[in-house]
């Protein structure tokens, strides 16, 4: 280090050392002090328009992958983290120290900034493959690792230009040449970043970087990953070996791992330079003045072709492990972020009951909870996506027809992806529509995605049947367990009615010889025991004769949100609150009066939220909702039509797997023993004959969640499902 102290005095232009400016050294001291809040290191930020910019760009580069653009730089700063913003800030201020540097035939200034930008990344990837926890800093350090030669070259260009030259390719011979100037680049560069008083490692990362492998295996971690991540960058003819052996000695990593550090190295280095505004190339062969040989662009399109090919393989497979629609859509769309870089993607899946096509839960999470139910009209509607449904064409908004213009809900859609533009693509499978998918694309990644239509078509058609063979197993499973009630429903009538006789006459012998014995003798006990048992098997029976012959009342008008209103009132006082279980109501003021049966209602909810209840032992959130879907009747003086939903959510454990596949059926339950497993196929049962239907979606992350639909009218008066009102978004 002396050497790097003696020609930091020699220096001709003292400035030309990247000394951090003040709001660096601030970002420096807040970063390094585990007590600064996300708000105090964002204003600091903010005090540097150049460093606020990077930070922006770098978090909504397509490097990160966030689905939703980021404005906020708080937000930005939280979201990324101390260690990156020091990083950026460091970064930004060595490029813009070093910007007005020229070029040269000996030196050139892109290509420097590439291979720095390279090994940084490269590092990041050893150091997250090694188990190095601190990911940002051997990223730093490798962006780094060369920066002394910068500086030999602002100050002392003939001669570093000239040991340049005379040293070619051979390092040692350059690092001699070096030393004649008066301190190698690694020297200069660690005592450099030791000035900053970064509190780690760096330094020695950096000046270590072209010691001798032997040395650098009985090092720190740090010292190991930018040694290797700069041999990595540097594949020299003739380098493959000693690369292969300094990975296995230093990490003992194989071929295969290797190869999985190296992959797609390049395109990360691009995003992350062009995120950071470094100006980076790789270096490139001499150009030849010859035309391009069209053997070799077809190979070249070929190569392409196979690439695309091979990661589509690799999607499809992953497609067709996923077991749940919520793992198709995941699956889907990350691989048409990588096959397609579509990025910002939302799925509506046709509900047929509706006639509409819904925001999937997959999709929700886009927004991060912000929006939730989104729907919008299946048929019958001006919107860009109802067109694509109802025509199953591909439509963008770049080529909307002539006098044709966007409805409201394509231009909230278009806010809410923050995109220049949408493309939406039908998904359809054995000639059934199963909904759309929408992606928000600029022009010029649409024209991109357009070239490679046929791998586009094949992609949407796999996920299109995945999505469709899944919901065929279900309307199959749902089916199959209808039969099974109608099957235990006929075998409770007839259970009911051969067992009910002959308990009659046994309850009436059993009162005769009651009557015909001493009021004292002995056996008067042992036959009011035998009594009581009698009664409880009639309990039993009882209890079948509820599950197949629900009691039922007579329908009448029904205000469902004052009839939801008062009986959680009750559930709420004596039920839920004794638990410290909080009830939240949020019922829809455009539900119309239904014709229904009241009692059977009751039944059902209490049924629902007395379960919810037993499932939170530890207290918890119940969330009760009501949406009306209607359909608009020519007819003013007639009632509205249409459905009505009651959603039952709570945040409890969920319900076991082994439950959850027969969730309907009878004598299945979750609880202890004294429960005979029929209350929800009796709740199945109910729903089922006031015209509607009930569902259930549980997992042990999100709780269990039950929807009930009703008709408002009797399902024959429903001609036309598909005209949605202004319910719809």
């Amino acid at each position: 280090m002396k050497s790097a102290e003696k020609i930091n005095g020699r220096l001709t232009i003292s400035k030309s050392l990247p000394s951090p400016p003040q709001i660096l050294l601030k970002l420096l001291d807040a970063c390094g002090n585990s007590k600064t809040k996300p708000r105090e290191l964002a204003e600091i930020v903010f005090m540097d328009p150049s460093i606020s910019a990077k930070i922006l760009q770098l978090i909504n580069s397509s490097f990160m992958g966030l689905r939703e653009k980021v404005n906020d730089l708080e937000r930005a700063v939280v979201y990324l983290g101390g260690d990156t913003i020091k990083n950026i800030a460091i970064s930004a201020s060595v490029v813009q120290v070093f910007q007005k540097v020229e070029s040269d035939a000996q030196f050139n200034m892109h290509h420097f900034w590439w291979h720095s930008v390279m090994c940084g990344t490269l590092a990041k990837r050893i150091a997250k493959k090694s188990g190095y926890s601190s990911t940002d800093e051997a990223f730093l350090s490798g962006m780094l690792h060369d920066i002394g030669k910068l500086v030999l070259w602002v100050n002392f260009k003939k001669k570093y230009a000239r040991a340049l030259q005379e040293a070619g390719d051979d390092t040692d011979l350059l690092i001699s040449k070096e030393m004649e100037i008066g301190a190698s680049h690694h020297e200069l560069g660690a005592w450099m970043v030791r000035q900053w008083r970064l509190k780690s490692l760096m330094g020695d990362a950096i000046y270590y970087h072209h010691d001798e492998l032997e040395r650098i295996a009985n090092s720190l971690p740090l010292v190991k990953i930018v040694y290797l991540a700069n041999l990595f960058s540097r594949p020299e003819n003739g380098n493959e070996e000693k690369i292969r052996t300094a990975a296995q000695t230093l990490f003992n990593f194989n071929a295969d791992q290797v190869d999985d550090i190296l992959a797609d190295a390049r395109d990360e280095v691009t995003d992350v330079a062009r995120s950071l505004g470094i100006p980076a190339t790789p270096p490139r062969s001499p150009v030849s003045d010859s035309p391009p040989d069209e053997d070799a662009l077809e190979s070249s399109r070929l190569a392409d072709a196979v690439k695309h090919l091979s990661l589509m393989y690799g999607t499809l497979q992953s497609l067709l492990r996923a077991q749940t629609p919520e793992a198709i859509q995941k699956t889907a769309l990350q691989g048409f972020g990588i096959l397609f870089n579509m990025q910002r993607l939302l799925f509506f899946l046709h509900d047929t009951e509706r006639d509409a096509l819904v925001l999937s839960e997959a999709s929700e999470i886009f927004f991060e909870g912000a929006v939730q139910n989104l729907v919008i009209p299946a048929s019958g509607g001006q919107s860009l996506l109802t067109r694509c449904f109802s025509e199953r064409e591909y439509m963008d908004t770049f080529h909307l027809p002539e006098g044709s213009s966007l409805s409201i809900a394509d231009e909230q859609i278009l806010r809410l992806l923050g995109s220049d533009g949408l493309t939406c693509l039908p998904m359809t499978a054995d000639n059934e529509s199963v909904g759309i998918i929408v992606a928000g694309v600029s022009e010029e990644q649409l024209h991109e995605i357009t070239n490679r239509q046929r791998l586009l078509d094949l992609f949407v058609s796999h996920t299109s049947m995945c999505l469709y063979i899944h919901g065929v197993k279900q309307a199959q499973a749902r089916r199959l367990q209808a039969e099974r009630l109608e099957a235990s429903i006929t075998m409770a009538r007839k259970v009911v009615h051969e067992v009910n006789n002959p308990l009659g006459i046994i309850k009436n012998y059993l009162r005769i010889l009651g009557l015909k014995l001493p009021e004292k003798h002995p056996a008067q006990a042992e036959l009011g025991v035998i009594s009581e048992e009698i009664d409880r098997v009639g309990q039993i029976i009882r209890s079948l004769r509820d599950y197949a012959s629900p009691a039922k009342t007579a329908p009448e008008l029904l205000d469902i949100n004052l009839l939801l209103k008062s009986i959680l009132n009750i559930v709420d006082n004596s039920l839920l609150k004794p638990a410290m279980i909080k009830l939240h109501f949020s019922p829809d003021p455009s539900v119309p009066t239904i014709k229904t049966e009241k009692n059977s209602i009751k039944q059902v909810i209490i049924n629902l939220v007395k379960n919810a209840a037993e499932a939170m032992s530890k207290g918890g959130n119940i969330h009760i909702t009501t949406r009306y879907y209607g359909v608009p009747d020519k007819d003013a003086a007639s009632p509205p039509s249409g459905k009505v939903e009651i959603t039952i959510k709570d945040d409890g454990p969920g319900i076991p797997g082994e439950i959850r596949e027969h969730l309907f059926e009878p004598f299945h339950s979750t609880k202890k023993e004294g429960h005979s497993g029929l209350g929800l196929s009796i709740i199945h049962n109910i729903v089922n004959n006031l015209g509607g239907s009930i569902s259930c979606k549980t997992s042990s992350q999100t709780g269990t969640e039950f929807k009930i639909i009703l008709p408002t009218i009797s399902e024959e008066r429903i001609d036309n499902p598909g005209g949605m009102d202004g319910h719809f978004f």
